[in-house]
């Protein structure tokens, strides 16, 4: 990682960004935050597990409705504040706009982030970064720990709660944004965690 960090630039646009060669063969991910290029650490087993349950769960559902909404793994988001300096990566993302053959994902409605314990902090910061997007209704914060999930959820005027709603077994998770719901527990139905 220190071989990596010495060839970064010092800062960064959005832009630059999108045509900058990281020169790194690995195949990992990068994000822009403000203004800086930061490496994505690969996802752990569990981490991938309740990854994959999402994307199973929430394609089903929309294609069961009928739905011309779908699912987005890993999509380049740019939050509107400091929106020249920043390129985030969530987990997930629901959106229903058709494709657009663009790096970054148009309009997503729902965004999802998988909390790990090494980078929590970091995660957070970009479900914060991500409250800034017009078009996002729901933010799901899914945590690989333990069964539990926190829901921010932007009200009829458009503001955000001063705190997330927290769902544990055998509660229900409701997504408003896309008219899903099910048992909390089905997230981790492959992950090894447990109630």
């Amino acid at each position: 990682m220190a071989a990596i960090r010495k060839r970064l630039p010092a800062r960064m646009t959005v832009d630059e960004f999108l045509v900058w060669d990281s020169n790194d063969v690995t195949g990992r991910r990068w994000q822009l935050i403000d203004g800086d290029p930061v490496l994505m650490a690969p996802a752990a087993d569990v981490h991938g597990s309740i990854q994959a349950e999402l994307v199973r769960l929430l394609g089903n559902h929309l294609v069961g409705m009928g739905s011309r909404c779908r699912v987005v793994d890993a999509p380049g988001i740019v939050p509107r504040v400091r929106a020249n300096e920043n390129f985030r990566v969530p987990d997930l993302s629901v959106t229903c706009a058709p494709p657009s053959g663009e790096v970054m994902l148009p309009d997503p409605v729902l965004l999802v982030e998988i909390l790990s314990p090494s980078n929590e902090a970091k995660t957070r910061t970009n479900i914060w970064a991500y409250c800034t997007i017009p078009s996002v209704r729901e933010i799901l914060a899914v945590r690989s720990t333990r069964m539990e999930v926190e829901l921010l959820r932007r009200d009829a005027d458009g503001n955000w709660p001063d705190a997330a709603v927290l769902v544990t077994p055998p509660g229900l998770l409701d997504l408003s944004s896309i008219g899903f719901r099910t048992a909390v527990a089905d997230l981790y139905r492959t992950s090894g965690l447990s109630r």
